[in-house]
Order: C-alpha cells, then structure tokens, then sequence
C-alpha cells in the first residue's frame, strides 16, 4: 500500500452534531453532483419511449445505458488519479467532460450522434463514488453518515420532483427539452463543485498511474459491458457477443497478475481480498443493480402506447406516470436520510438485508399486479422503504469496510462492480421482455408478460442481494471508523 499524505484539519466544537454553513454549502454541491446521474438516467428514462419512435430504432438500450460505456472505462483512472491528484480535481474533470457530452446530445440530429454524446456524458459517472468518497474526508465523522445518507437520498428526490420535471419538458418541448435541460443542470453542478467542495486533505504519496493496469481492468470490463449490452441483438451465443464478453474477461484475468507485480499498482490486491470488502462489493453491487435495473420495466410499461396484440403498454403521459410513482419516491427520501441514524444503532448488514427483502416482495407483486393506479401505489409503500434502505446503506458499508486512504479505491471498484452488474441486469430484462414482443417501424414493443416477467426478473436480482447479506463478515460501526475530521 502506497503511504498517505494527509493535511490537518480543525474541528471546532460546534461542528460535532450539526452542519455549519460551509457544510451545508458542501453538502448540497455533493448532493446535486450524486443526483445527477438519476436525473439524466431519469430524463433519458422518460425519453425513451418517444426517442425510439421518432429515430426508428431498435437499439434503444444504449439511449439509457450508453453512459456507461465510458463511465466503466474512465473510472479506475478516476480512482486513482482521485487519490493521487485529489478527489475534487478529478470530479470537476470528469463534469466537464460529460457537460461536453450533454451539448452534442443537445445538437445530434441523427441517432448516431445522439448516442455519441450520452456516451461521453457518461464522463461525470465517475463522479458519483468521488463525492461519497470526498464526504469522508471534508466532515466531521458523527456527520459523516448522515451526509452519506441525505446523498443517498438524492435518487428519491429525483425521483419525486425529477418525473414532474421531465412531463413538463417532454409534453411540451419533447426529448430535446430534456437533452437541454441536462446541459443546464450539469453546468450548475460544475459550478456548485467549483465553489463550495473543499479539495480532500487525504492523498496518496506516490504521483505514478497505473496505464497499463488501467487499460487492463477498464478495458476489459468496457468490453464486457458492450458485449452483454448487444447480446440480445446479436444473440446471446453469436460469435461477436462471445468475443466481446472473452476478450474483456480475458483482460480482466490479464489484470490479476499484472497488478500483483507493479511497483504502484492501479488498485491493491490487498483490499480486495479482504473478505468484508469483496463481500460488500459483491452483494451492494447486486442489490443496487437489481434496484436501479426496474425503472427499465416501469418506464416502458407506463409510458409505451397501448396496441391491441402489438403493444400492452398503459399509454400513460409522464406526467400521470410521475403522480402515480410519487409514493415510493416519498418513502426513498425519508428512509434514506433516517439510514444514518440507523446505522449508528443496527447493523448495516441487517438494514440491507431488510432493505433486500422489501425490494424483492413489491417486485413480485408488481409482476402480477401492475395495470392499475393502485398496484403502482401498492408497489412503492413496499418497495420504497426497500430502496431507500438499499440506496443508502451502500455508502455506509464501505466506508465501514476500509480506510480514509483507501476510500476513494473502494468507493470505484464498488462503483464499477455496480455498473457491470446493473448492465447485466437491464441487458437481461429488455431480453425477457421482449420474447412475444413485436417489432413494427423499427420499434420495439413489449406484451403484457414481457412486463410481468421483467419485474420477475429484477425482483430474484433483489432476492439475490439479500441472500448475499450473509456472506459479509461484522465491521466497526460507522461512529467508530475513522474520518477525515475526527469528531
């Protein structure tokens, strides 16, 4: 392990149990920079439907998982650049970059070109684990989880307030309002960084990266993620999907041994060996995955026209679908910022656990119930508190599971884990829901056991996530880890 640098930072008394002005100001730059990704993952959601229409395409996955590509390719230099240069330089990279993809979104004319830019936009993914990770560093430890939590429960913000947002730019100004509207909140997001993030005390002594070791492990688990994201237009056994998927297993696998020599190694074995540390990567990536993996089905289902024998999608505006999911966006927001204070008196293995369990039941249901105003309203008092739990109590684990110095390496390994996974998970429910499905001018449509089989799916992903829970071994409490200011 590289030794650490690390500055001096002063607590005053005050700032023990509550947020001064800068930490608040803080706090709400880290928060918008978290929110952002469920904001574009949400506006492209909603756009999707009207996208593919109007393009004529049946490779309408990539509109919504395009970013990833590139977010899954830069992050293990982002982790590590974080922890050499600092954890706020990197950030404000990386939100440049996906700025300059959300213009050429903005301006694309042809779907070509509307992919390229969500692709690039996939830049400021990686900025998601830094500002987990830099919350470590810039508040004081008693605040730390609860910073983790309000983070956290920025998915349910977005999800409350996002849905009203996104009707109104698309009923009235279509998918291109939604492509504008993404340039103005990543350049306030920029600005906010700029301005109110401190940079991170916490760095690494050494000033080498790891190229190759980052071509290696990024690579690799871009060319896996590309080759699951086309196997169901190319088929799952075709020569292309199997030597995309070989050729990233391969590089990872080439990965290993290449670290385990190298003088400064792009991400220490030695972390992810520990069993507390892989076993949380494993199960938070499964159980967020799953999670984030069903606004795919709800999306589709609620917003796709009705076609007698063609399409049984309700038809819904988004503004009726965003009243509808109101309710479990509510409960995500309140169980999240509470998660803090829950993990100070439970065990983070059991609010997961906890959090696994309610996922996997209002998906369930909703694969059978899933017409009526009311079965969405059903899912969300039983899947809400669900996510809510799931969402936020990631963060805390990890922390809870390494080192400050470590944090930022652990927060992106999670963080691509998470991507590779929920790919998977998405990949395999446009899969399932599209057997018996139509395809007409160039559209792909879903038959009402498509939809049910895709929440199914994700709902035995949940299920999956909880049973994992077992596997992690007992940690410090999250009061008990160190911080980047001790109190």
């Amino acid at each position: 392990m590289s030794s650490i640098e690390t500055e001096p930072v002063s607590n005053p008394p005050t700032e023990k149990t509550r947020f001064s002005s800068r930490h608040l100001l803080a706090l709400v730059a880290l928060l918008w920079t978290v929110a952002l990704n469920p904001i574009a993952g949400l506006l492209a959601g909603n756009s999707q439907a009207e996208v593919a229409v109007h393009f004529r395409t049946t490779q309408i996955a990539w509109f919504t998982l395009g970013g990833a590509l590139l977010g899954t390719f830069l992050t293990p230099f982002a982790m590590k650049a974080a922890a050499l240069y600092g954890k706020k330089r990197v950030m404000v990279a990386a939100t440049v970059t996906g700025l300059l993809g959300d213009v050429i979104a903005a301006v694309a004319t042809d779907y070509s070109t509307l992919l390229a830019g969500r692709i690039i936009a996939g830049a400021y993914g990686a900025t998601v684990f830094i500002a987990y990770a830099t919350a470590r560093d810039i508040f004081p430890r008693r605040l730390v989880a609860t910073a983790s939590g309000v983070m956290a429960a920025s998915i349910g913000l977005v999800g409350l307030g996002g849905p009203f947002l996104s009707a109104w730019l698309i009923d009235h100004h279509g998918f291109h309002g939604a492509l504008w509207f993404l340039v103005v909140s990543t350049t306030v997001c920029l600005l906010l960084q700029i301005l109110c993030v401190p940079e991170s005390p916490v760095r690494e002594a050494a000033r080498r990266m790891d190229w190759i070791g980052g071509l290696l492990l990024g690579g690799g688990l871009t060319a896996i993620v590309y080759g699951i994201g086309e196997g169901s237009h190319w088929g799952w056994t075709s020569g292309k999907t199997l030597t995309w998927i070989g050729l990233g297993i391969l590089a990872v696998l080439l990965f290993l041994p290449f670290e385990s020599r190298a003088a400064d190694p792009l991400l220490p074995l030695s972390l992810i060996k520990r069993r507390r540390v892989w076993t949380v990567f494993l199960t938070t990536s499964v159980a967020n995955g799953a999670t984030f993996a069903v606004g795919t089905v709800t999306m589709l289902l609620t917003l796709m026209p009705a076609i007698p024998t063609v399409s049984d999608g309700l038809g819904w505006s988004v503004t009726k679908s965003a009243t509808v999911s109101s309710p479990i966006s509510v409960l995500v927001i309140v169980t999240a910022v509470f998660a803090g204070k829950l993990a100070r008196r439970f065990d983070t293995r059991l609010l997961l656990a906890v959090g696994g369990v309610l996922t996997t039941a209002g998906y369930g249901i909703a694969s059978q119930l899933h017409t009526q105003i009311w079965h969405f309203v059903l899912m969300g008092l039983i899947a809400g508190p669900g996510m809510g739990l799931v969402v936020s109590v990631l963060p805390i684990m990890v922390i809870e599971s390494v080192a400050p110095e470590e944090q930022a390496l652990a927060n992106g390994s999670q963080w691509l884990i998470q991507s590779v996974v929920q790919v998977i998970v998405s990949q395999l429910v446009f899969t399932v829901m599209a057997q018996g499905g139509t395809v007409m001018k160039g559209t792909q449509f879903y038959l009402d056991r498509g939809f049910a089989n895709g929440f199914l799916l994700v709902a035995g992903a949940c299920a999956l996530g909880a049973v994992l829970v077992a596997l992690i071994p007992k940690a410090r409490r999250i009061d008990q880890v160190e911080a980047g200011q001790a109190a």
